[in-house]
């Protein structure tokens, strides 16, 4: 028998009760920040980024002070920390950005002995790798309703930072109503299994100003496979409802039918709005969903 469980609301929010230093949730969850680290150097090489100084709010580096450069760009507490002088770069900074929305409603606590993490965990590791990765690619990054777009290289601890506080997104399981600019680009990272209708209410207000869009699915295998069989218990983690079933593996092609329904409206839900579907389950590594989710941000970028 396949032992199933789901993790409660405080096992949902990374170090929630914890102070909101970056130190201290780093200590709180350091394998889902290692693993974001770890996912992120592997999508370095496939992204292109377009870094450059310029106009903007974000530091990017120091560099040498070039003789005819006004004195007002020295910065003087950096230069007197050696024989020469010094100017601040500040990040140029582009009209596009990019937002994320990750589901930690109670469904995604669900996990089988055949998923390698539960899927809230899973879409943490994916949500702050992206985030990561698209700083580095030369991208601003913001969480939806929480955070303004920023290039930060702090992106995973500003990001988790505003998880932390956000305890009204334990019980959302679709993303807050937002306003992207036109070319902005959403990724919304979650199981999506509320009524389709929902979902595309949800998509159409985000995509009304012309902003582009991803749907990330993230699933357990006993989701998509729902391999029982004699007698079982169904519960609705997102409520208290519960189905007795005489016979699972009977129920079970029923159960795959209407998996494969919700999966097609999801599906022209997306296209429909010109937006992708990406489906990753969690017995498949991290790695795989957000390469493709970078390769597609990516492509579309330079459309």
């Amino acid at each position: 028998m396949i032992a199933t469980r789901a993790l409660d609301a405080a096992r949902r929010i990374p170090g929630r009760g914890e102070s909101e230093a970056a130190a201290a949730l780093s200590e709180k969850m350091p394998r889902l920040v290692l693993e974001a680290r770890r996912v992120s150097s592997l999508l370095a090489h496939g992204l292109h980024g377009r870094r450059r100084a310029g106009p903007g709010e974000s530091f990017w580096q120091f560099r040498p002070f070039v003789t005819g450069e006004a004195a007002a760009r020295v910065d003087w507490r950096r230069s007197a920390r050696d024989d020469r002088l010094y100017v601040r770069e500040r990040e140029w900074e582009a009209a596009h950005n990019i937002w994320l929305w990750i589901d930690r409603s109670a469904s995604m606590g669900f996990s089988s002995d055949l998923a390698s993490a539960p899927k809230v965990e899973r879409a943490l590791v994916l949500g702050l790798a992206l985030a990561d990765a698209f700083v580095e690619g030369g991208e601003r990054v913001g969480l939806l309703g929480l955070t303004r777009a920023t290039a930060s290289r702090g992106i995973v601890e500003r990001i988790a930072r505003a998880l932390v506080a956000d305890a009204a997104g334990l019980t959302r399981d679709l993303p807050p109503r937002a306003h992207p600019a036109r070319f902005d680009e959403v990724v919304l990272i979650g199981d999506f299994l509320s009524p389709p209708a929902a979902v595309a209410a949800s998509v159409q207000d985000l995509a009304g100003r012309g902003s582009r869009g991803h749907l990330l699915m993230i699933v357990d295998p006993i989701e998509e496979t729902f391999p029982f069989s004699g007698q079982a218990v169904l519960h609705d983690l997102e409520g208290t409802l519960a189905l007795d079933i005489g016979d699972a593996d009977a129920w079970g092609a029923r159960y795959r039918a209407r998996i494969a329904e919700h999966r097609a409206a999801l599906q022209d839900i997306a296209r429909g709005q010109g937006w992708t579907l990406t489906l990753h389950r969690t017995d498949r590594p991290a790695s795989e969903a957000a390469l493709r989710l970078a390769t597609l941000v990516a492509a579309r970028g330079q459309g």
